[in-house]
């Protein structure tokens, strides 16, 4: 599992459900939109810090963002 890649789409489809551009998803979670973006594109990891503040702006639980939906789907089956 790539958890940058898990993390970064995890990040793109909570912030697009809730209807948020890059740009007001920063400004919610006290970051940079060049920041979210990089995120996104997998360009960049984060600290801790950042992750939490991405989860609350998100208004969901922090695991949320490294659950890779893919296996967790497999797993089910």
């Amino acid at each position: 599992m790539d958890i940058v890649k898990v993390f970064a789409n995890n990040v793109k489809k909570y912030r697009t459900e809730r209807g948020l551009s890059q740009e007001a998803f920063a400004e919610k979670a006290g970051l940079h939109r060049t920041y979210i973006s990089a995120i996104e594109r997998e360009k960049r990891s984060i600290d801790l810090d950042n992750v939490q503040k991405i989860a609350d702006a998100l208004n969901i639980d922090t695991y949320l963002l490294f659950i890779d939906k893919r296996i967790s789907e497999r797993e089910e089956q």
